[in-house]
């Protein structure tokens, strides 16, 4: 017998989550989730939400979902996920890595879309007829 007191619906799931329930569907698909089938139903248990925070962190950190596959497959239910916590932490530098240079990146193309523009300002501003005119 499935105890179902600490699970959670797949609405339950996308309100606590703010996700839509295909993507919990599609994160199933991807070995990602494993919820508990009862016919057509999906209950979610503590562990499954566990795993949807870290992979919707992961997401936002730009992580790849076969990187967080692989990172959630390496947990040790007895506690020693040293190896999980390395290849989390190497994955992370390097990634914010990435996200520096992409900001340096962003930087430059600011700071020159802000002086192209502060040219066509000078430009349209010629073609203003004077007040004294």
């Amino acid at each position: 017998m499935i105890d179902t007191a600490e699970t959670l619906t797949i609405r339950e799931m996308c309100d606590a989550f703010d996700v839509t329930p295909r993507t919990l569907r599609f994160y199933e698909a991807k070995e990602l989730l494993s919820p508990i089938r009862l016919g057509t139903r999906r209950l979610f248990t503590k562990a499954d939400r566990a795993r949807l925070t870290l992979i919707l962190r992961g997401k936002r950190f730009g992580f790849s979902l076969e990187d967080i596959r692989q990172l959630l497959a390496m947990y040790e239910p007895d506690g020693s996920n040293q190896a999980q916590m390395l290849r989390t932490y190497d994955l992370a530098k390097e990634r914010l890595a990435q996200m520096e240079a992409q900001r340096a990146e962003l930087d430059l193309a600011i700071a020159d879309l802000k002086t192209q523009l502060a040219e066509g300002e000078r430009i349209i501003a010629a073609f203003r007829p004077s007040a004294a005119e």
